[in-house]
């Protein structure tokens, strides 16, 4: 055992201690959370706005506090990004964490002194979670890869700007730079391909024990590493012992990922975002998130169906219940206030609370009234992919087809498969059943003739890869919507149809 190895593990005892108290007792610590930000808010331009000098409770927050995405909240940003202070939180913030918006283009999320540790603390103690519960230390002890985007940074009136991997690249521990791959430099190349070939170079011929990263580019990473070597990720690297992963769900990338490997190797589910770092796994074999009460965000729960509502039920973390989705909102200490970050969640365990991620707010399919979302694409995928385990998915995207040149409108679920199903009809009919079992509303739709039976479209070999780097967007933290209602990407993908030959 290493020197970094055998330190790691009584600090991963501190910490899972730590955690241990608040995970139990997560309305206590809310509450101090939620303290706090309002005795620091109240001296804000926001605050002295929203009178948080006489607020002494949540109910008292969500009379003055209305709920806002980043839209309603950009005459505030635009103040903090004029250099101006005291606007959300004390002072300035430290960095902006740069991202694409929907209707405001670029977004600058604010990151402060006080919020970092939000998001380097809390990736830190995924791991250190991780080996207090199962005693594997030496992943620490070899190369450690973070696939994420350029931590080169430029400034906006004087504050750090840069994407929020970056950001986090600079505060990697010192105890394990010298262990980080790729270099300072490869990680800076723009061209994602170019990216790419210069991290397989770098990295082919180390002793790799974790690889982190959004899934699909992962994948890119491990198919490079085939194609120049001829071995599999796991064979290349014998003690590769940790995948961590975030951005996306795993389960359709599952058993090509992993057959990718080559072998079994232990996974970390991460839940950060530009916003705060929200959950992290922290029970193998548990697909539930712990949801990071003491972490300097009061998180608030709406029912998904009144997200819309101007005045939705809101929520704390003692009043939500099990197997409901609701759309989550922060409140944290980089200044943002009733935040709707656009995505859904469904708690699976309480006391300690548990969550997975069930999909985002703006992508559904409801052409029709169905409103399906991304939770039930994906189970009805994996329910299909269980039952024909010959098939392996490289990614996938759903769309309505209002208008088809024959028959009922359907929706069409454009498939980039490594290997198809043996009976595609077959494949269509098994995901058409569950998804009809999972959502009454298209049930419906299906049965009274306003729908026909959703249909397939298989793809060619790299279709999103090609698709992405049209729009500009390959690699990164950059990823394909699960579903949309509307036709703008399912018709950059007819380009790629397989039976377009």
């Amino acid at each position: 055992m290493g020197l970094k190895s055998f330190l790691s593990k009584p600090f991963a005892a501190y910490i899972a201690s730590k955690q241990k108290k608040w995970s139990a007792d997560p309305v206590k610590y809310q509450q101090k959370v939620f303290d706090n930000l309002i005795k620091v808010g109240s001296k804000t331009v926001f605050g002295k706005d929203h009178d948080f000098a006489n607020i002494k409770s949540h109910d008292d927050f969500k009379k003055r506090v209305p709920i806002k995405d980043y839209e309603g909240l950009k005459p505030y940003f635009d103040r903090v990004v004029d250099g101006e202070p005291d606007v959300l939180w004390k002072g300035k913030p430290k960095y902006f964490a740069k991202t694409s918006g929907t209707t405001s283009g670029t977004k600058y999320i604010p990151i402060t002194k006080d919020s970092i540790p939000n998001h380097i603390n809390s990736a830190r103690n995924a791991l250190l979670n991780y080996i207090h519960e199962t005693g594997n230390s030496s992943f620490v002890e070899g190369n450690l890869i973070f696939l994420s985007g350029s931590p080169e940074m430029y400034r906006t009136n004087g504050i750090l700007t840069g994407r929020l991997s970056g950001i986090v690249n600079h505060h990697v521990p010192n105890y394990l730079r010298t262990n980080q791959l790729p270099s300072y430099k490869t990680n800076c190349i723009e061209d994602w391909e170019e990216k790419l070939d210069a991290i397989v170079s770098e990295t082919r011929n180390r002793d790799m024990t974790l690889i982190s990263g959004i899934p699909p580019w992962v994948q890119m990473y491990f198919d490079q590493l085939k194609e120049e070597t001829g071995k599999k990720a796991g064979e290349l690297f014998p003690n590769f012992s940790l995948f961590v992963y975030g951005g996306v769900n795993f389960e359709p990338y599952r058993a090509k990922l992993f057959e990718s490997i080559g072998r079994h190797v232990d996974s970390i589910e991460t839940y950060p975002a530009s916003e705060g770092f929200i959950a992290y796994q922290d029970k193998q074999g548990d697909k539930g998130l712990l949801l990071l009460v003491d972490s300097g965000i009061f998180f608030e729960f709406i029912p998904a169906d009144e997200v819309f509502d101007e005045n939705p039920t809101r929520l704390s973390v003692g009043e939500v219940e099990l197997d409901k989705n609701y759309a989550i909102i922060i409140n944290n200490n980089a200044g943002l206030w009733g935040y709707n970050i656009g995505d859904t969640v469904k708690f699976v365990s309480k006391f300690p609370h548990r969550l997975v991620v069930t999909g985002r707010i703006k992508h559904f399919i409801s052409a029709f009234g169905e409103h399906v979302i991304g939770e039930e694409v994906e189970k009805a995928l994996a329910s299909a992919v269980e039952k024909f385990s010959e098939t392996e998915i490289v990614e996938f995207t759903v769309a309505p087809q209002v208008n088809p040149d024959e028959g009922l409108p359907l929706h069409e679920w454009y498939i980039e498969f490594d290997k198809e199903p043996l009976n595609l009809q077959d494949f269509e009919t098994e995901i058409d059943n569950k998804l009809r079992e999972l959502n009454s509303y298209y049930d419906d739709l299906i049965s009274g003739s306003i729908l026909r039976k959703l249909k397939v479209r298989p793809l060619k070999k790299n279709a999103f890869i090609e698709m992405m780097r049209q729009r500009g967007k390959l690699g990164g933290q950059n990823k394909v919507p699960r579903l949309s209602n509307d036709r703008s990407l399912a018709d950059e993908l007819e380009n790629f149809l397989k039976n377009n030959d």
